[in-house]
């Protein structure tokens, strides 16, 4: 449907077409941003007064009534002819010409059908300037935004004359009262006084400038005026803002000017110069309560407060205003009254102080209360002063606020939001789902259009047990409520909702600057919209504390009075009323009148952000569009049928003006003679099974036949007796020919029926002789299939013994396919292994024989050191033989002399292996020599630092070849030789490797496998047995010895240290041994073989 929005979008723009467009009965409105003369001009109005929607329709999407530019004016026509209630709803974003438009339909309607009812037709048009001057307010984005929702009816008499009106009003904002922010303005009529009020009024109410008036100055002070009036304000008038900057631009907009014209209308509407001038007064009165400021009470212990000494004047001026006692006022301002209960009864009442704070509050609220109430009974009068006969009919004209949404969104814009939520499913179901039932009903071959159902965003907001509204009236009724664990409750109550989420998932990086219980995020069918909650609870309370409420009760003013005569507060209590649960329930109300009645809708369109008019921005139009669902719209009026009338409404229509012989058809027949006569095509309508459909762009044939002109009537008839005649004659022939097929088909039966009965004779027949005729049939098919049976059970079990042939061959082909492929698996991997050892060995060959040189060297370099160190032992020795001789020359000196011999101790030399050991402790980094058995032990077992592992071990198996030494030099030789923990080839390995420095020389982590035959002494030489042993690193881990005459002996590391062998891989030699290594495969299938017979470990002799 791109095609489609383009067409739409280009009917639209203002120098193509016009600023208003029918997508089928919907018009869509463009606001112009400027005054066009002619558009709205009586001449205009009367143009389109009593016009059918006559002509030729332009295209598919935008038509043309009876010859004349689209126009809102042509919207009310059909409205008024059909006889019933119908609702123009104005469904769309800020700045749309809402308001406008709504001027200008009651305009039509009191123009063309309200002349004749004198004062009713220009009351209904004088509460607009009175309702814009107390409910509309310039806005950042609209110079005369309505902050509040009205529902205007127009009634009419059985004559369709206008009979009288109504009007309902829903959610005035009311903080707007109190606090403008930036470049908005409170309500007009506060500006109007201080700029169109004469000047002794003003004088009388004490109004100066807009700076003077704290509820004003916070925002914008400027007045909108144009060259004329801005030369009647003087200085005094002027705030510094308007100096500086000038007056506010706007065509119709201005205050000094607008102020006599509120003035006259409230006049007409029958308000007297005294009810008038109290009407001012109170809102005089509103201004001077915002003046009164408080300040800390040093004399009050409580933390109290009073009115500030400056501002007492503020305070004398409003009590003056709103007649009441100055102190009474000031006391109920800083305090309020509390009464205890006791067992049900009244008990001590309680004066509460409040801080600055509360009594701001309470100020606020005081304001708010008396203009709200004011604006109600503003509304009443007017309804009060429209005269009210008769009602048969009436036309209900809404118009509410549209979406909004800002950078702080607060309680009012969740309210408007929430409303337009609710006129947008209204929408949803009267256009497209009420439609698309209406076409199943009468039973019209439509394709389903389907659309976004936004029940799920009105659940969240007005849901009976977890709803927002439902949950912030829970939390207005706690003793301490917060907003903050308000915001928490709702998104407890929705944790999973696709509708609300947290302020952090907004787009706007101001709205994620704020914590998840500051706020909410809603998707509405417009756009998400960041609500701030800090002011929802003092927002949705309507009530005053009892104190103020007796206070302005007790006013002199009548005006006062009147506005507070139906407050039900409790002395001594604080009430609460819901604002939200009050906008809920009217709001519920006028949905149900919406679902009662008829209903048109014009749709308002914003052409650009800037308010500036002959620009046109298509794509900020388009998405306005799909917004509202206008694309399901145009899909279903492009193969729906949105025009449609009752065949009895038409019948009946026409009844009274029919000759008798038209009378008597039925209301379908007549329709259908009708349309004939008016030559419509059969594809730009369709019958029901109640009523007519045509397609869009057929209105001008539609509202030809909805008319009742009288210069048409005539033409009618005469087309439908016309059409009748030709239809009988055709009916007629259609007879005969039907009276000839009938004779024709008598005697196509007649042959029919003898051949019927020959086939039945023959039935019979064959009936009768049935049972043998099948007989036969059934023994030969059985003997046929007996013999086919047999063959295929011959053939069946010749192919099962091939088949399990062939399958025994297949299984036996794949064992020893398996078995091959398993053995050359083997195979290669015994090869990969032998030959990794093999490559081992020849680099440790290698390595062996650079470490055989280094021995070498090394030898050379221990001789020249062993040679160094007997020359040292010799002169040592001699030193000693020195000293001995000296001490005996000196003790023989002594014993002559008879003196005494002092003592020295002899020298002590360290031996060389002391040396090397200390030096090797010197650059260790672990000191273990001091470590017991089980210390070095369980570090080995459970430690993690490899370094500190690698210590452990070399000082353990240090200690282990200690042992053995010591063992070996202090016992038997053949005691040594039956208790040998390796080979002999393997121990004379390491006596005959050189003591070298420690250094890796192969992977402490590498695990390697080795084989060699051994023979005890004094066994039998030709019964040779075998010593495997499995290197963890260069230490032994696991030992075993196998031998023919001998059970075979499983040794493990860690529990048989003292009977496995102590050397490391290097000093045992076996990495130079051809054929010593093995593979590990090989030594776990050994070790494993002899593991249930085996031997762990060998008794150890007894030290």
């Amino acid at each position: 449907f791109f095609f489609k929005f383009t067409v739409l979008i280009t009917k639209l723009q203002p120098q193509t077409f016009s600023l208003q467009s029918y997508v089928a009965n919907i018009l869509i409105a463009v606001n112009p941003y400027k005054e066009i003369q002619a558009l709205y001009s009586p001449e205009t109005i009367q143009s389109y007064r009593g016009k059918s929607l006559g002509g030729e329709a332009s295209s598919r999407l935008c038509h043309r009534r009876q010859g004349l530019p689209r126009h809102a004016s042509a919207e009310t026509v059909p409205v008024h002819y059909s006889q019933r209630g119908i609702w123009s709803s104005y469904l769309k974003v800020a700045l749309t010409g809402k308001t406008e438009s709504t001027k200008h339909l009651l305009k039509f309607l009191c123009d063309s059908w309200g002349a004749e009812a004198g004062p009713i037709q220009q009351k209904i048009l004088d509460a607009n300037p009175v309702l814009e001057a107390f409910g509309n307010a310039k806005t950042t984005r609209n110079n005369n935004s309505s902050r509040f929702g009205k529902f205007i009816e127009v009634h009419f008499d059985k004559n369709f004359k206008v009979a009288g009106g109504h009007i309902s009003h829903y959610l005035l904002e009311k903080s707007r009262i109190c606090s403008p922010q930036g470049d908005e303005r409170s309500y007009h009529i506060f500006y109007m006084l201080m700029a169109g009020a004469p000047d002794g009024l003003r004088q009388k109410l004490g109004l100066t400038k807009p700076d003077d008036f704290n509820y004003l100055k916070s925002g914008c002070t400027r007045y909108f005026t144009n060259p004329t009036s801005e030369k009647k304000l003087v200085a005094t008038q002027k705030s510094s803002e308007h100096t500086s900057k000038g007056p506010l631009k706007d065509i119709l907009l201005d205050d000094v000017t607008d102020f006599v014209e509120l003035d006259q209308a409230l006049s007409r509407l029958g308000l007297s110069d005294g009810e008038r001038l109290q009407i001012y007064t109170t809102v005089a009165a509103v201004h001077h309560l915002g003046n009164i400021e408080f300040e800390d009470n040093p004399e009050d212990t409580r933390g109290g407060c009073r009115v500030a000494s400056s501002k007492e004047r503020a305070l004398v001026m409003a009590s003056k205003l709103l007649e009441i006692d100055a102190g009474e006022l000031r006391q109920a301002l800083v305090a309020r009254v509390m009464q205890s209960s006791r067992g049900g009864l009244k008990g001590t009442v309680i004066m509460v102080p409040l801080k600055i704070y509360e009594a701001n509050n309470a100020r606020d609220a005081l304001a708010k209360a008396i203009y709200s109430n004011l604006f109600d009974y503003i509304v009443n009068r007017i309804n009060q002063s429209i005269p009210f006969q008769a009602s048969s009919y009436y036309i209900g004209v809404l118009d509410i606020a549209g979406f909004e949404f800002f950078t702080v969104n607060s309680f009012e814009q969740f309210c408007i939001n929430y409303c337009n939520e609710k006129l947008q499913q209204f929408f949803n179901e009267r256009i497209l789902k009420y439609e698309q039932e209406l076409y199943k009903r009468e039973g019209l071959s439509v394709p389903e259009i389907t659309f976004v159902d936004n029940q799920d965003c009105i659940d969240v907001i007005e849901a009976k047990n977890k709803g927002i509204l439902t949950l912030l009236d829970e939390e207005s009724k706690l003793p301490k409520p917060s907003y903050t664990h308000f915001t928490e409750e709702v998104h407890k109550a929705w944790p999973k909702e696709y509708r609300l989420g947290l302020p952090r998932s907004s787009k706007l990086k101001a709205h994620r600057s704020l914590r998840d219980d500051e706020g909410f995020l809603v998707r509405h069918f417009a756009g998400a919209v960041c609500y701030q909650t800090k002011q929802f609870i003092d927002k949705n309370n309507d009530a005053l504390h009892a104190s103020l409420e007796g206070i302005i009760q007790d006013s002199k003013n009548k005006l006062i009075q009147l506005l507070f005569a139906t407050s039900m507060a409790q002395k001594g209590k604080l009430t609460f009323i819901s604002v939200g649960n009050k906008f809920k329930t009217q709001l519920g109300e006028l949905m149900e009148k919406l679902k009662n009645n008829g209903t048109n809708f014009i749709r308002c369109v914003k052409p650009n952000s800037k308010m500036i008019d002959n620009q046109f921005d298509g794509s900020l139009s388009l998405m306005q569009l799909k917004c509202s669902g206008m694309t399901s719209v145009l899909e279903l009026m492009e193969h729906g049928y949105p025009s449609r009338t009752p065949f009895a409404d038409l019948h009946g229509m026409y009844k009274d003006y029919l000759p008798n012989e038209l009378k008597v058809l039925s209301p379908k027949t007549f329709c259908e003679a009708m349309f004939h006569s008016l030559k419509l095509q059969d594809r730009d309508f369709k019958f029901g099974v109640t009523r007519v459909f045509f397609r869009p762009g057929k209105f001008a044939e539609f509202d030809k036949i909805m008319r009742s002109d009288p210069e048409n009537l005539k033409s009618i008839v005469a087309n439908v007796k016309k059409w009748l005649v030709k239809s009988r004659w055709i009916k007629a022939q259609f007879c005969a020919l039907t009276v000839i097929k009938m004779k024709n088909k008598i005697a196509y039966r007649k042959k029919a029926l003898l051949i019927v009965q020959k086939s039945i004779r023959g039935y019979l027949v064959k009936k009768r002789h049935a049972p043998r005729i099948k007989a036969f049939k059934n023994i030969r098919a059985l003997e046929g299939n007996l013999k086919k049976k047999k063959l295929q059970e011959q053939k069946n079990a010749e192919e099962q013994e091939r088949l399990r042939k062939i399958q025994e061959e297949l299984e036996r082909q794949k064992r020893l396919k398996e078995e091959e492929e398993r053995k050359q698996r083997e195979e290669e991997e015994m090869r990969k292994k032998k030959a990794e050892i093999e490559a081992r060995r020849k680099i440790e060959e290698e390595e062996r024989k650079r470490q055989e040189e280094a021995d070498r060297k090394m030898a050379m370099e221990l001789q020249a050191q062993q040679e160094k160190l007997a020359q040292e032992e010799r002169r040592y020795q001699e030193q000693l033989e020195q000293e001995r001789q000296d001490r005996e020359l000196a003790l023989r000196l002594a014993q002559e002399s008879n003196g005494q011999l002092e003592e020295t101790p002899p020298m002590i030399r360290k031996s060389e292996a002391v040396k090397n050991q200390q030096a090797n402790l010197a650059k260790s980094k672990y000191d273990l020599s001091k470590w017991k058995y089980s210390e070095l032990r369980d570090t080995i077992n459970t430690s993690c630092d490899i370094e500190l592992l690698e210590a452990c071990r070399h000082e353990f198996h240090r200690r282990l070849k200690v042992y053995h030494a010591w063992k070996a030099k202090n016992r038997k030789r053949t005691t040594m030789e039956e208790n040998e923990r390796a080979p002999r080839s393997v121990m004379e390995s390491a006596t005959r490797t050189p003591r070298l420095p420690q250094k890796a020389v192969l992977d402490n982590n590498s695990q390697r496998f080795f084989r060699i035959p051994f023979q005890r002494p004094g066994g039998d030489q030709s019964k040779r047995g075998w010593w495997y042993a499995h290197f963890d690193g260069q230490y032994v881990a696991r030992q075993m010895e196998l031998h023919p005459d001998k059970t075979p002996i499983l040794l493990v590391a860690g529990k048989d240290d003292m009977q496995m062998c102590e050397l490391s891989l290097e000093e045992t030699g076996l990495t130079r041994k051809r054929g010593a290594e093995i593979l590990e495969s090989e030594f776990n299938k050994d070790w494993e073989r002899n593991a249930d017979s085996h031997t762990f470990g060998r008794p150890i002799e007894n030290k």
